[in-house]
């Protein structure tokens, strides 16, 4: 089979395996309130450290691909992100949780998304956004299909031993997708010596990437805040357990539509009218959310929402191809990612301690609102598609 597609489908299974697992904590929170008495700020904090850990070692990660490849870098990020669930079914003290969200769960999350989507841009250079779109397509997947196995094994088996099962399935899984990874072949020293894209060093020297980073910050909080704690807000509408899993089922839903339809577009309308796409359906879910209770209409703007949030997840690789070239694209989206996990570690948190002190996610999402205004703002300064983009030697 062509190792193209081997690639692809090994991305597809680590997004459906890694996001789908880690976006079913929230489905824990009554339990974990319920048995240990810990604040929604506390629960909040350890999966914002884990986002934080993934900005950190997604720099890493992407050097890591760059000179070794995906399969080793993969294999061994995502066994230790199955182990940490593990180990997370037998905690007792919020030490041991902050423990494995920052180190074991961390590190996986923290590299399954630059090797594989650096590894699909190397792979297919006239198809980047669209086998982007279809790498994270397994991450809308794993947000409709794995919340929903989890919400059933919470009810049927406990919080603890839904953990274990998530764990022992997620190391099984990305083991699997790690042997499926392959690694594109060197190019011949002449045509190495011609790759398009700038220096690390010069990159960094431009403005254009410091603001496709601030970009990144802004708009990740979003994305890593309401997956988190939509489900909770269900609950405190009114919503059972498994009808506030299906929130996560929509925003899974609409995602992939929003990834495949962006992806598919990224390559014509080029990275800067993919993210005024994205920006603008995230706004309107979040000026939805800020004043509906009503279940029905909250299901609709959850979808309309969902569709920038996959679009998002798929327009930033293509983008840093775009503008910077593959020379280095590992290390450039590695530290775009990094800064993008500030903004979404500290989101949940914030968020997290809004509804402590007020009893309601209003300030949360309004200050999500700002920053999302903030990052459009941004996205017209950037060079349209087919602009020449200068980088310092």
């Amino acid at each position: 089979m062509d190792p193209r597609y081997l690639t692809v489908g090994g991305a597809v299974l680590t997004q459906f395996t890694v996001i789908g697992v880690l976006f079913s904590f929230g489905l824990f929170f009554k339990e974990l309130q319920a048995e240990f008495g810990w604040s929604r700020t506390l629960l909040s904090g350890a999966n914002a450290l884990s986002f934080f850990m993934m900005g950190v070692l997604a720099m890493l990660g992407g050097r890591l691909t760059d000179r070794f490849g995906p399969r080793i870098v993969l294999g061994v990020s995502g066994l230790c992100f199955g182990i940490g669930y593990i180990l997370l079914s037998r905690m007792q003290a919020p030490w041991q949780m902050y423990l494995l969200f920052g180190t074991l769960i961390g590190l996986g999350l923290g590299f399954h998304d630059v090797v594989t989507l650096s590894t699909i841009a190397r792979w297919f250079e006239g198809r980047r956004g669209l086998m982007t779109a279809v790498a994270k397509v397994g991450t809308g997947v794993g947000q409709m299909a794995v919340p929903l196995l989890a919400a059933v094994l919470i009810t049927a088996l406990g919080w603890q031993t839904a953990m274990l099962v998530l764990g022992v399935s997620a190391s099984v899984l990305l083991l699997i997708a790690a042997l499926l990874m392959q690694r594109p072949p060197a190019p011949p020293a002449a045509a190495a010596q011609t790759t398009p894209g700038g220096d690390f060093a010069g990159i960094r020297r431009t403005r254009l990437f410091w603001t496709i980073c601030a970009i990144q910050f802004l708009f990740f909080p979003s994305m890593m805040t309401l997956p988190l704690h939509l489900p909770v807000h269900g609950m405190d509408l009114g919503m059972s357990r498994t009808q506030a899993a299906t929130l996560l089922l929509v925003i899974g839903g609409a995602s992939i539509a929003g990834r495949l339809a962006v992806g598919g577009l990224v390559d014509r309308i080029g990275g800067r009218n993919g993210y005024l796409l994205c920006f603008s359906t995230v706004i309107i879910g979040l000026i939805a959310f800020l004043t509906i209770d009503q279940i029905g209409l909250l299901l609709v703007f959850v979808a309309i929402y969902g569709f920038g949030h996959g679009g998002f997840f798929t327009v930033v690789s293509p983008a840093v191809a775009e503008y910077f070239g593959m020379k280095v694209h590992g290390a450039v989206f590695g530290t775009v990612l990094f800064f993008g996990t500030i903004g979404g570690s500290i989101g949940p948190i914030l968020a997290g301690l809004a509804f402590d002190l007020y009893g309601s996610y209003t300030l949360a999402f309004l200050t999500l609102l700002i920053f999302s205004g903030l990052g459009m703002a941004l996205v017209l300064t950037l060079p349209g598609r087919g602009r020449a983009v200068s980088v310092p030697g």
